[in-house]
């Protein structure tokens, strides 16, 4: 899940105006509810100018953010099929040279194996790519299990390598962006989301590899 905050990319997001800030805010939590296996703290901010800001990545220094919504751990139910997309997922952990347990742990993590999953800000699909995302990777279909698969893990093993293989950091960038891992000396982010997710990867990845 790239950094995602309300209709943006890159941690932007498109300012709403401050008397929509009840019509908004319902909106977005009844959005993120009715998504299975989609969630992360989600927080606001009125700026200077009476702006309202919605965001999972509270990134900005002296910003007054309220969390509006907490996450909710994602769990196993015996009614997942956990395994249904091995087969694709072994074709790209062999491509790409990445553990397929990593791999099911990032979809677990991303959209308890729903391939229709969206979120509230827009990703997509199994590995949940943002639109943005799956255009650099030339990724036709995000909701064809496959594109997808090969997309997220063609992008993870991206973010691999440009962390010299520290998993640690490129989830963190899988999840909040390569500019927020930038910006705090190429560490981790000191956002609970982020580091909620980090951990719940490897709490996944560690069962996968049983």
């Amino acid at each position: 899940m790239q950094n995602k905050s309300v209709m943006c990319y890159n941690n932007t997001c498109k300012k709403l105006s401050l008397h929509c800030i009840f019509i908004v805010s319902f909106l977005f939590i009844s959005m993120t509810v009715m998504i299975p296996g989609v969630s992360a703290d989600i927080y606001k901010y009125v700026d200077e100018e009476g702006v309202l800001h919605l965001t999972n990545v509270p990134s900005i220094p002296n910003a007054k953010y309220i969390l509006i919504l907490k996450e909710k751990r994602v769990h196993f139910h015996s009614d997942i099929d956990v395994n249904k997309y091995d087969h694709i997922i072994a074709k790209a952990a062999s491509k790409y040279k990445i553990d397929q347990a990593l791999i099911k742990a990032v979809i677990k993590a991303e959209s308890n194996f729903n391939h229709r999953a969206v979120s509230p800000v827009g990703a997509q699909g199994l590995m949940q790519l943002m639109p943005s995302t799956a255009y650099a990777l030339q990724v036709d279909d995000v909701f064809q299990p496959e594109n997808n698969i090969e997309g997220g893990v063609r992008y993870l093993r991206y973010l691999l390598n440009v962390y010299k293989g520290d998993l640690r950091l490129a989830l963190a960038a899988y999840n909040a962006g390569e500019t927020a891992v930038a910006k705090y000396d190429t560490n981790i982010p000191p956002f609970r989301e982020t580091q909620n997710y980090i951990r719940r990867v490897l709490s996944y990845y560690d069962d996968f590899k049983k």
